[in-house]
């Protein structure tokens, strides 16, 4: 008989053991083992080396110096090879620079510098660039994607990726970058 009361709070011992590790488990995988990919922002964007002309033929031409963020909100890191950023305007290419391949560390945010050069030289057809320089302002939109791969504890692997969708305008007065917005 009192070996039936040992073995009952064994079981019951064993049991609430069990119950505790499924807890912890589930807690583990739905927080730590919930991979996301990246997200991809300019931090800051400052033009450098600047000319436009509103002539016959209007033109532009500068340098975007911007640090470019990976925010890596994973607790593992996140591997991405070599990628590119791209200029717009219009809807056309006017410029694009290479993102260097890095690692963005388990919960940290990764900040490169990347010098993008910008001519308008390279649009084709008819746009409003000569209307948008006499009015001062030119906007421009911007579009990245970082694929790499967050590693986990050495074991999980996962092929993720970034985007970036940013829309700006280049204040011809003053000769800066204003209105940043970031997708």
């Amino acid at each position: 008989m009192k070996g039936e009361g040992k073995n009952t709070k064994c079981l019951a011992y064993v049991a609430i053991f069990i119950v505790f590790q499924i807890i912890v488990i589930t807690a583990f995988s739905l927080t730590v083992m919930k991979i996301k990919g990246p997200k991809v922002r300019f931090g800051t964007v400052a033009a450098e080396n600047f000319s436009s002309i509103s002539s016959n033929s209007p033109s532009l031409s500068l340098n975007l110096v911007t640090k470019f963020a990976v925010k890596n909100t994973n607790f593992g890191h996140f591997k991405y090879p070599n990628s590119t950023v791209t200029i717009y305007y219009a809807g056309q290419a006017i410029g694009s620079a290479d993102i260097p391949k890095g690692r963005a560390r388990a919960r940290s945010t990764r900040r490169t510098d990347v010098v993008i050069s910008i001519n308008t030289d390279k649009l084709s057809g008819s746009t409003n660039l000569g209307n948008d320089i006499n009015s001062g302002l030119v906007p421009l939109t911007s579009e990245a994607t970082l694929k790499g791969k967050v590693e986990l504890m050495k074991i999980i692997k996962k092929n993720k990726s970034g985007k970036m969708s940013c829309s700006m305008s280049i204040n011809l007065a003053n000769r800066a970058v204003q209105d940043l917005k970031c997708e």
